[in-house]
């Protein structure tokens, strides 16, 4: 047989055996299956409708919670006997098996897995577990929200839970949240419930006021000049020539002067001392001007009153010095000995003056006495 005949044979085959176990399958899935509540899966399992379980889908699935129930029908809580409620967690008989009341209480069933206890005097609570105690008999003595405690009644006195921000036997007292001075640079506290605020001086910020606010930060100098933040204040360092406190004034630039220009009032005098005779003309010229002084001074921005001074004080400085040269140029022509040493430049030279210290020849040191003029006893040859 051919090679290709051959194969052919065998894929007919394949496909006849394959439609033969299909229904196979098939079959074996619904007789296990409950089909009412699921469907056959391709692989030959079960596949469960939507409120069933199970291998074969033949259990319902009951209420979400339910105890002590079951259900015939998806979701149910079918409650078995002795048992009630709609999750079925309700002993019926609570009352006959296990009394839940305490403290010597009755319990009555009312229906319905529901019941109630009778409690004794001085009692109370759903199974009378609480005594009437301290706390009740006060009448909420806590306060600003305190939890009252008495161990269910059974204490000898109270105590109260405070909540935080209060103290006190009663919880009366509101802690005070500024005791701590917790704001800085001199901000006001203000006490609140469990906490405090602070008010910040101007110039600072943040929650204890710790934040220096950078007054430079909206760049408030101008003509490029640096600013240096303080506090709530700044200073900008002005370049030359500008000033103010944003450097937005122009200074005036001070014009060069001349000595002919300047008042001997506005201006310091300069003495000049004389090496010889001086004349008399020579008195307007013992002062001279300096006008670098005058400049500085125009800069430094002499008041009028300053001004004022200056004008007298000079006048009276010329004033002495013109009397004090006229006073030594008309000694000086009299040939008045001014007091003092004698100290004449003339060698051989011999004032006639009648005052002992002025007896003293003036004579280069080593040279003779002139014959002439031999030596007096009681007088002294100054050599």
């Amino acid at each position: 047989m051919p090679s290709g005949c051959r194969c052919l044979h065998l894929l007919c085959l394949l496909c006849i055996l394959g439609a033969s176990v299909q229904p196979a399958r098939a079959d074996d899935c619904s007789s296990h299956c409950d089909l009412a509540h699921g469907c056959c899966a391709p692989d030959g399992s079960c596949r469960c409708d939507p409120g069933w379980e199970g291998l074969h889908c033949e259990r319902c699935v009951r209420m979400p919670g339910c105890q002590h129930g079951s259900c015939h029908q998806p979701w149910q809580c079918i409650c078995h006997s002795g048992w009630a409620g709609k999750f079925c967690d309700k002993d019926e008989y609570i009352c006959t098996t296990q009394s839940p009341c305490q403290n010597g209480g009755q319990c009555v069933y009312d229906g319905g897995g529901k019941y109630h206890c009778v409690c004794l005097p001085g009692f109370h609570g759903q199974d009378c577990e609480r005594k009437r105690g301290p706390c009740e008999q006060a009448g909420s003595p806590c306060r600003n929200g305190g939890l009252c405690q008495d161990d269910q009644g059974f204490a000898l006195n109270f105590t109260c839970r405070c909540l935080a921000g209060f103290v006190g036997a009663r919880c009366e007292v509101n802690v005070d949240d500024c005791l701590m001075r917790p704001c800085a640079n001199g901000a006001t506290c203000l006490d609140g419930i469990n906490r405090f605020s602070c008010l910040c001086p101007e110039g600072f910020a943040g929650r204890f006021c710790t934040i220096n606010l950078d007054d430079c930060a909206s760049r408030p100098c101008q003509r490029g000049a640096r600013c240096r933040d303080r506090v709530h204040d700044f200073d900008c360092l002005c370049p030359s020539g500008y000033g103010g406190k944003t450097c937005e004034l122009v200074l005036p630039v001070a014009e060069p002067t001349t000595t002919a220009d300047i008042s001997l009032g506005l201006t310091s005098a300069v003495m000049v001392p004389a090496t010889g005779p001086v004349p008399h003309s020579a008195g307007a010229g013992l002062l001279r001007i300096s006008v670098k002084e005058v400049v500085r001074r125009q800069e430094a921005g002499l008041g009028e009153t300053s001004l004022v001074a200056m004008v007298v004080f000079g006048a009276l400085t010329a004033a002495l010095v013109l009397s004090t040269v006229l006073l030594t140029l008309r000694a000086w022509r009299r040939g008045i000995c001014p007091p003092g040493p004698c100290c004449y430049p003339a060698p051989h030279y011999v004032p006639a003056c009648q005052d002992q210290e002025c007896q003293v020849s003036m004579l280069p040191a080593g040279l003779p006495l002139p014959p002439d003029l031999p030596p007096e006893p009681g007088k002294t040859t100054a050599l």
